[in-house]
């Protein structure tokens, strides 16, 4: 049997939202890099692996290939709509025994509000408010917030523009925007402090979605750069 070329495999060369699994979640000559930015945000803003993490629109574990092995048996929780993305991931990037041995847990919906309280410490959200209506924003921070312990706090990017999509459509492949405004906005009313983040996207910004009991403990003095949290517990 004749093994695919490694280009055609990764999908490099496709476009995002080709029916690729790799594809379809972004650019794939970025599906490394994005993975990488985002485990080493969550790491260095404190992720261990003994801390519970929801992974929203986990898509086909771009990023859950880092986070599950690095995290504890069963702390791993991808939710994602599109469940042939994650079986193909399953086959083609983490494997069977993976799965055995760490037990990664997917919830194949587009929303959190029917599931049992998950009590999580850390969630993430790549790429997904720059492609959802202000409703389906203000629906997912609610539920990420519910599920969240009162330490807990959210990572998530979009894309800053002058004017805030108005819209009720999820758009994909193309993107949306908003305003820092409206995001501050609408996390306020779902509870959360929102603090815009220097921490490198090629297309997006990230910012922290923080509950009341998370510490922010960076700032300009001691920046969110890798090892900053070790350093402030000496």
């Amino acid at each position: 049997m004749r093994t695919a070329p490694i280009f055609d495999r990764l999908g490099i060369g496709l476009t995002p939202g080709d029916s690729h699994y790799r594809a379809y979640v972004g650019p794939p000559q970025d599906y490394d890099l994005i993975a990488a930015m985002t485990f080493n945000l969550l790491t260095t803003a404190g992720l261990r692996q003994h801390h519970k993490l929801i992974d929203v629109g986990c898509g086909s574990l771009r990023a859950g290939r880092l986070f599950i092995p690095y995290l504890n048996s069963g702390n791993y929780i991808g939710v994602e709509p599109n469940e042939w993305l994650v079986k193909e991931a399953i086959e083609h990037e983490i494997g069977d025994d993976l799965v055995r041995i760490k037990a990664p847990s997917f919830i194949f919906k587009s929303t959190l509000s029917a599931t049992d309280p998950l009590q999580a410490d850390y969630a993430v959200a790549q790429s997904i408010f720059s492609h959802a209506s202000r409703p389906q924003i203000a629906n997912w921070l609610l539920d990420i917030s519910d599920h969240l312990k009162d330490s807990g706090a959210l990572f998530a990017t979009f894309i800053i523009g002058n004017e805030d999509y108005n819209g009720d459509d999820w758009i994909y492949p193309g993107c949306v925007t908003y305003r820092l405004e409206t995001m501050a906005q609408a996390a306020a009313h779902a509870g959360f402090r929102f603090v815009p983040l220097k921490w490198r996207h090629p297309r997006q910004t990230w910012a922290l979605f923080a509950k009341a009991g998370y510490e922010v403990w960076w700032s300009d003095k001691i920046p969110l750069t890798w090892n900053s949290k070790i350093d402030t517990n000496k």
